[in-house]
């Protein structure tokens, strides 16, 4: 009973104070009779979105595919990059500090250059999302990998397990919380990666359609546009929170 009151109450919460903070935007909007092209009301941004739904969507469905696949795949390689700088020390040695480098280059940087070597189509966009998704997932799996129980590991050496037994066991397991708290990060910001690259070149996404809105000063399309990337992060963001509870059901609180 408890649990499902903390439930309710961590649903109402948030929508509490969303609404709180668009009443009062509305009214502040409205007392300083701001012009919509420089800060739109929260209701000039519902209607804005409910007249071009079907355009967001179609952009929206395209950015979405891209943001997934990449998601898929940079989970995918990190995975494989973590396990084997976990099991060989040299390949950390030789891999980690260049993991780190790549970090400090921004993706505004990388995004065009992704277009020149790969053109406007789908490819950069999808790269762009796996070196998003990359960098967290392989570091948190990574650390995970490496924090296991000593003892445990000593009791099973005792009980003649083998190495690779040892790490579908004890290690992997272990590593599991770290390595969904890696994919989470990864999900919030696996789309903001598309959109990015979308932005420097692309004839369909949010990207391009948040270019456009700039463009022409359609500041509550562009507002429109920002929350259905919000929705798009949300919803990659709770099916990875929904494969955790399933995946590592003892972990949860």
């Amino acid at each position: 009973m408890k649990k499902k009151s903390a439930n309710i109450a961590n649903k109402i919460y948030p929508a509490a104070a969303l609404c709180v903070f668009a009443g009062l935007w509305e009214l502040a909007v409205w007392l300083n009779r701001v012009p919509e092209y420089r800060f739109p009301a929260p209701s000039a941004i519902v209607a804005e979105f409910v007249s071009k739904f079907d355009l967001l969507a179609y952009h929206a469905a395209q950015t979405a595919y891209e943001s997934v696949l990449g998601f898929l795949i940079g989970v995918a390689l990190a995975a494989g990059m973590a396990i084997l700088m976990s099991m060989w020390k040299p390949v950390k040695l030789t891999l980690y500090p260049f993991m780190i480098i790549s970090q400090t280059v921004p993706l505004v940087v990388i995004a065009p250059l992704l277009a020149i070597w790969f053109g406007f189509g789908i490819t950069p966009k999808i790269i762009m999302a796996v070196i998003v998704v990359f960098f967290p997932v392989a570091v948190s799996l990574t650390e995970g990998l490496e924090s296991y129980d000593l003892d445990l590991v000593d009791l099973m050496r005792v009980m003649k397990a083998s190495r690779w037994q040892i790490y579908k066991t004890v290690r992997l397991p272990g590593a599991m919380p770290a390595f969904f708290a890696g994919i989470k990060i990864s999900a919030a910001y696996c789309v903001m990666g598309a959109v990015i690259s979308e932005w420097t070149g692309a004839t369909r996404g949010l990207g391009i359609y948040l270019s456009r809105a700039m463009s022409t000063f359609e500041t509550a399309a562009l507002f429109a546009n920002i929350f259905v990337i919000v929705l798009l992060s949300f919803a990659l963001f709770r099916i990875v929170s929904f494969a955790e509870k399933k995946a590592i059901p003892w972990n949860q609180k």
